[in-house]
């Protein structure tokens, strides 16, 4: 998509001074991106140059939407370290399975261990229903 010849102009210009200089601008027109060169002697090197930059900008703005998008899906994330975990399970001398960031607690270690998780799944989902704005 982004070297779609429709997404680009190209201005190119002579300047004068000492020596005569091609000059290059590019600007991809749906960033807005704009990169001006004017190192060479030649317009044609001077585009070539720019469209270089010009690609480099786009690669490292398409990274950082990236990550935005990865942070924004992993959320928040906890440090894992000692007394971090989410919940607590004590098999002997009496049997709970404690949910740290809902206070829910059942005495049937063994249905937990088979999967029977309802108890918690709901007070995450009612805490997270009463958090939010209506």
């Amino acid at each position: 998509m982004e070297h779609d010849p429709r997404h680009f102009r190209v201005d190119e210009y002579r300047t004068s001074g000492v020596y005569w200089c091609g000059r290059g601008r590019i600007t991809h027109l749906p960033t807005g991106i704009v990169v001006t060169c004017q190192n060479e002697r030649s317009q044609h090197a001077n585009r070539e140059t720019a469209m270089k930059i010009l690609r480099a900008r786009l690669r490292k703005l398409r990274e950082e939407e990236r990550e935005r998008e990865l942070a924004e899906l992993r959320g928040e994330q906890r440090e894992i370290a000692w007394g971090s975990q989410i919940r607590s399970y004590v098999f002997h001398p009496y049997t709970l399975v404690k949910d740290h960031r809902t206070g829910v607690e059942v005495g049937n270690v063994q249905a937990v261990m088979d999967g029977d998780i309802d108890p918690f799944i709901y007070a995450v989902l009612e805490q997270s229903a009463a958090a939010s704005p209506a």
